[in-house]
């Protein structure tokens, strides 16, 4: 299974959840409702999105990416802990290990970009509405949203190059239900120093550099709201920016604990519960948030609710004739 003396192992070993067989169970079930709600709800806004005129706004369009961000990013994950639960297929390759390492941390890295992205876009709107338009025109949204792709992807290869040059000689079993950075430091028998360096300084580059752009944003955001004088247009303009405020309180609030509180006042259990906050519970509330706050995708989904209905009723009139037209 490993190669001593400081050569690279094979596989690792996955512990995920350990627990009795009806735990297991349990937490299969509860997992792999979520995941499907997951997939479903994100697949809906996109959905709605591409389907009503009115929502395609570059704010929609920012949830549109978010929304598919958040369905790769949870499958990234989700499918091999359901394995772990349920068939035992704990052992992941090196490869494989690596690779989903890679890709968790690029979608993270692009979530924390397109939110500040969105907030972006939400202070153009509140603060200039008259020139909104003109400034986030399409080619703009798009530009934004590809370099938030690029630069998340990029930005990762960089730690994941020196993540593979590890070495480990005493233990491949890692005590999470993804292959997370810190358990592969751990676990390594080699220096870690250019890798723990390197990764300080993107991550904070990349965390506290969207949260800059998001909290300043949201400082102007609310100082223009409360310049306004009616009540009824101070509830207008915070409503459109709400649900991403919710977004961002939750997203960061899991980022906080993961990164900035030390890691020895949390227990590795705690940590795995946190992770799930970002990896499966916050994905699966992104589209719920953003449809109960929001007035336009509510319209949206009445919409459908409505066209459905008079699907049903004229098939059911036409259902009808046709019992008629044989009697």
């Amino acid at each position: 299974m490993r190669e001593r003396n400081g050569s690279r192992v094979k596989e690792f070993i996955l512990l995920g959840f350990p627990g009795s067989c009806e735990l297991r169970i349990s937490l299969f079930i509860a997992f792999f409702f979520m995941y499907l709600l997951t997939v479903t709800g994100n697949v809906s806004i996109i959905v709605l999105v591409k389907n009503f005129q009115r929502l395609r706004t570059p704010m929609y369009f920012f949830l549109c990416n978010l929304s598919f961000l958040e369905i790769w990013y949870t499958s990234a994950c989700i499918p091999k802990m359901l394995s772990i639960l349920v068939a035992q297929t704990q052992t992941i390759s090196f490869l494989g290990c690596l690779t989903q390492m890679y890709i968790v941390f690029s979608l993270g890295c692009t979530e924390y970009f397109l939110l500040a992205a969105m907030a972006y876009d939400r202070y153009l709107a509140i603060c200039y509405p008259l020139h909104y338009n003109i400034i986030m025109s399409k080619t703009l949204s798009v530009q934004m949203a590809f370099g938030c792709w690029t630069c998340g992807f990029l930005i990762i290869l960089f730690p994941a190059f020196f993540i593979s040059q590890l070495s480990f000689c005493d233990s491949n079993v890692i005590n999470h239900f993804f292959c997370d950075i810190d358990p592969w430091i751990v676990l390594s028998c080699t220096s870690t120093y250019t890798v723990e360096i390197v990764c300080l300084i993107l991550f904070a580059t990349v965390i506290m550099g969207s949260c800059m752009i998001t909290l300043i944003s949201y400082i102007y955001i609310i100082a223009t709201i409360l310049r306004i004088a009616s009540v009824q247009g101070r509830q207008r303009a915070f409503s459109t920016c709400s649900s991403h405020l919710t977004v961002v309180i939750i997203w960061y609030g899991a980022t906080i604990f993961l990164h900035v509180i030390p890691s020895k006042q949390q227990s590795q259990e705690l940590t795995k519960i946190v992770t799930l906050l970002n990896t499966i519970v916050t994905p699966l509330l992104n589209p719920f948030i953003y449809t109960l706050r929001n007035s336009e995708v509510q319209e949206a989904l009445k919409a459908v609710f409505r066209a459905s209905a008079v699907n049903l009723s004229n098939r059911h009139n036409k259902g009808n004739k046709l019992v008629s037209q044989h009697q």
